[in-house]
């Protein structure tokens, strides 16, 4: 074997690539009896849209992402007998037990991240992060420095927040378009997860308009009342809540804000705010101190395949109107219940939440066209919106001669495997619901029934089929009995913490379950 002892060699070669001259150089060395290696010191192409590198992004964006440091005094009183501590015993023996105990003051610590998004020091976040905190600071990464923050805003409703820093010549993030976004579009997740500093994670736009409503009661966005999430693959973690997601221009398009993940960690499924709810949300509370909502007056609901053929509907996108408020800008424009919305000002509606969020980054009295579909033909109904209200609802209590016949014996269902009752004023006030409710309540429903399968759930009042009006338990047999149609459409009420909601369903007539 011929071992060359030492060899030092520079190739250069000059290429004409998309009308940019490269020049390579390789070396190759060798050291003693070594074999010989190739080396290539030339310099990396970190031009983005070569895929090469992201640095000159990283570089742009990094600085005006900052750490947030968030406390919480708790007072606390310590008792030397420890059993002292339940007020259970307390209630029985109070402080004559001679140990009232020494009240401490503890500290509480969240860390979360935020976006500077003026040269002023107005700084975009999450609002959990920052949510019930005695003390912020925010840490600066260029210069390391420390400022105490003041709140200007909190949304709860959107989970952003603005924070305010006294400095000057900050390096301010420029913002994106999130409307414009696409599945797909490479984006860039900056925070400071777990403590450990600065990090960047790359990945995609997973999807857009996504909900976290869903699911049981534990899930903390299930009443949060405007989600129109970005989706991302880029790895979120505990820390980078309230970081910047950026575009592979360096363009902020989203505050992150949650993952799911059944160990906490990332499980490449993150998500973040979108940059035009936030900034509505930011200029809401620059310009006038709060934020005024568009409002509509509507109760709407997503649809699919079975309620887009029942309404007459290109495809599975849109908003479906369950119910219209009276004298709300929905009513006085015309709109009415089994329209579905699918545009508005020409911007394509993708659900029931998309559309919400959409209406509340318009500003009350803003004139806007919705495209709905009204029969199966579509048409154009101009409404003005009006600022969002605080929505109350009382219920009467009803009285005992009111409740003599509550008591009703269930009756079985035309539609396999559902029990439904007569409401009554004891059911009306158990469900929260207006005395001006009518339908049949659902008792009891099979679990292996096409209604189950369907969405329909106890304590759901069925208000129509087949377009039907439903009085009470008898006309729900008559018009279940008389339905024909490979499936069967169902309005229904169904109560929720705050008063009730009104959904479409559809129930496969096809095949009945016995």
């Amino acid at each position: 074997m011929k071992i060359t002892r030492s060899f030092t060699g520079v190739f250069a070669a000059a290429m004409m690539l998309a009308g940019t001259i490269v020049a390579i150089h390789f070396v190759a060395h060798a050291q003693g009896n070594g074999p010989s290696i190739r080396v290539d010191n030339s310099p990396l192409n970190r031009d983005p849209r070569s895929g090469n590198s992201y640095s000159p992004v990283v570089k742009k964006v990094a600085p005006s992402v900052v750490n947030i440091y968030s406390t919480h005094f708790i007072k606390q009183r310590l008792y030397r007998n420890p059993l002292m501590a339940d007020p259970f015993f307390r209630q029985f023996f109070g402080d004559q037990s001679g140990d009232a105990g020494q009240e401490i003051t503890q500290r509480e610590n969240w860390l979360g991240s935020g976006v500077i998004v003026t040269p002023d020091g107005y700084i975009l976040t999450a609002n959990h992060v920052v949510e019930g905190a005695d003390e912020i600071k925010v840490g600066i990464q260029s210069d390391k420095t420390e400022y105490a923050a003041k709140i200007i805003g909190t949304d709860p409703p959107t989970d952003v927040a603005i924070l305010k820093i006294e400095a000057t010549n900050l390096p301010a993030v420029t913002l994106g378009n999130s409307d414009q976004l696409e599945v797909g579009d490479v984006v860039l997740a900056v925070g400071n997860p777990f403590g450990i500093g600065q990090t960047v994670t790359r990945g995609i736009i997973s999807a857009l308009s996504r909900s976290l409503s869903g699911g049981d009661g534990l899930n903390p966005y299930r009443g949060r009342q405007y989600q129109d999430f970005i989706q991302t693959d880029a790895s979120i973690n505990q820390g980078n809540s309230g970081g910047a997601l950026v575009d592979a221009e360096g363009r902020l398009i989203g505050i992150n804000d949650a993952i799911v993940s059944p160990s906490g960690t990332s499980a490449g499924i993150g998500f973040a705010v979108p940059v035009n709810l936030a900034r509505s949300v930011m200029e809401g509370f620059l310009n006038g101190g709060r934020v005024a909502r568009g409002y509509l007056g509507v109760d709407l609901q997503d649809i699919n395949a079975g309620l887009s053929r029942e309404f007459g509907v290109p495809d599975a996108n849109g908003a479906l109107v369950t119910e219209v408020g009276p004298d709300t800008p929905a009513a006085k424009a015309g709109l009415m219940p089994g329209d579905v919305v699918v545009a508005i000002n020409g911007k394509a509606v993708a659900g029931a939440d998309n559309l919400i969020v959409s209406m509340s980054q318009l500003r009350p009295g803003t004139k806007a066209d919705l495209k709905v579909y009204r029969g199966g033909q579509p048409k154009i109904i101009p409404v003005t919106l009006a600022e969002r209200p605080d929505i109350s609802k009382t219920v009467a209590k009803p009285s005992d001669n009111e409740t003599a016949n509550a008591d009703q014996k269930p009756t079985a269902d035309a539609l396999d495997g559902v029990k439904v009752n007569n409401l009554t004023p004891r059911l009306r006030y158990q469900l929260h619901t207006g005395a001006d409710l009518t339908g049949a309540l659902v008792t009891d429903i099979d679990d292996n029934s096409n209604s189950y399968e369907s969405g329909l759930r106890v304590g759901d009042v069925i208000l129509e089929i087949n377009k039907e009006p439903v009085a009470g338990a008898p006309d729900a047999q008559r018009l279940g009995r008389a339905a024909r149609g490979e499936q069967i459409l169902l309005k229904v009420w169904r109560p929720t913490r705050a008063s009730g909601v009104v959904r479409y369903l559809t129930v496969n007539n096809a095949r009945r379950t016995k």
